[in-house]
C-alpha cells in the first residue's frame, strides 16, 4: 500500500501531497482494517478457549470439579449373542481406576493405580498379571476423573478447535487434543449444550484403542476407538454424567443404572486380587 501512494506523487515534489498520503494511512479506514485484523486474530486466538468455558460450565462448573474425588458406575448392556454385560467402574483421582466386565463366558478386570497396572481375563485363568510398560503409561489419563480435556494445558496437553460437524443430527465442536504423550483424542462437543457427544481415540490406550490388529504390517495405521455418550442426567450431588454410553466394536450400549459420587472406596479394590 505505501508502494502504491508513492507511485503516485508527481515528479514535482509537494510536501502537501505527502503529508496527505501519510493521513491516509493513519485515517479512519486504516484505522477500521487494523482492527477488524486485530479481531479476527483474537477470535480465532479464544475460539478454543470459549468453546471449553462453555464445557466447564455444562459440568457444573470449576468449583464443583474441584471437589469429584471418587466415582462408581455400574451398567448393563446385551451383546449380539443375547447375553448381558455388567460393567462396573471405580475411579479415585490420581490413585485408583478398576474396571470388572462380566459377560456369559467370564469376566475381564483392568486395575490400574498410581503404583502399576494389572489385567485378568479368561485366557489368563482370571489371575492379575502385571499390564505391559508400555500400556500402563498410554493408560495414565485413566486415572484423571475430570478427564484430560478439562483444564488440558494444566496437564500439559494441547487443544485446537477444528471447526464443527454434525454428530448424531447435530452441530457440534471438533476439538483435537494431543496428550503430552503423543495420543490424539478427538472430541465433538455438542454446539448447544457443551456436553461431549463423542470421542475418538488414537494411539494405545487402556481400552485397547489405537493397538493395531494381530497381523497388520508396521505401517498400518492404529485402529480407532469411538465412544458416543447420551441421555446426560445430574446425580444427587450434582454431577453431570452421561448414563448411555456406546463404543464401536464393543456389543450394544450400555446403561448406566447406577452411579455414586465420593463414596468410600474399598481399600481391597486397590490391590490386583
Amino acid at each position: 500500500m505505501i508502494g502504491h501512494l508513492i507511485e503516485k506523487i508527481p515528479v514535482t515534489f509537494d510536501p502537501n501531497l505527502l503529508t496527505q498520503a501519510y493521513n491516509m494511512l493513519k485515517g479512519p479506514a486504516f484505522t477500521l482494517l487494523a482492527c477488524l485484523v486485530f479481531g479476527l486474530l483474537t477470535v480465532q486466538a479464544q475460539t478454543v478457549v470459549d468453546v471449553l468455558e462453555g464445557y466447564e460450565k455444562a459440568l457444573g462448573g470449576k468449583e464443583k470439579l474441584q471437589t469429584l474425588q471418587s466415582v462408581y458406575l455400574e451398567g448393563v448392556s446385551i451383546a449380539g449373542n443375547g447375553n448381558e454385560i455388567i460393567s462396573k467402574l471405580t475411579k479415585v483421582d490420581q490413585k485408583l481406576m478398576r474396571s470388572e466386565i462380566s459377560f456369559g463366558m467370564g469376566s475381564i478386570s483392568v486395575l490400574l493405580t498410581d503404583q502399576g497396572g494389572w489385567i485378568s481375563n479368561p485366557r489368563n485363568g482370571g489371575k492379575f498379571e502385571p499390564m505391559p510398560e508400555e500400556r500402563y503409561k498410554a493408560a495414565q489419563t485413566e486415572l484423571d476423573i475430570t478427564g484430560p480435556l478439562y483444564n488440558y494445558a494444566a496437564k500439559g496437553h494441547q487443544a485446537v478447535l477444528e471447526g464443527k460437524e454434525t454428530i448424531n443430527g447435530k452441530d457440534a465442536f471438533k476439538i483435537k487434543l494431543t496428550l503430552k504423550n503423543g495420543n490424539e483424542i478427538t472430541y465433538y462437543l455438542d454446539a448447544a449444550t457443551y456436553l461431549p457427544m463423542r470421542e475418538i481415540r488414537k494411539g494405545a490406550g487402556l481400552m485397547g484403542g489405537g493397538q493395531r490388529r494381530q497381523g497388520a504390517n508396521q505401517g498400518a495405521q492404529p485402529q480407532e476407538l469411538i465412544t458416543d455418550f447420551a441421555d446426560y442426567k445430574a446425580t444427587p450431588e450434582g454431577f453431570i454424567f452421561p448414563f448411555t454410553v456406546k463404543r464401536n466394536g464393543m456389543g450394544g450400549e450400555t446403561i448406566y443404572e447406577k452411579i455414586e459420587v465420593n463414596k468410600t472406596v474399598d481399600p481391597k479394590l486397590y490391590k490386583p486380587e
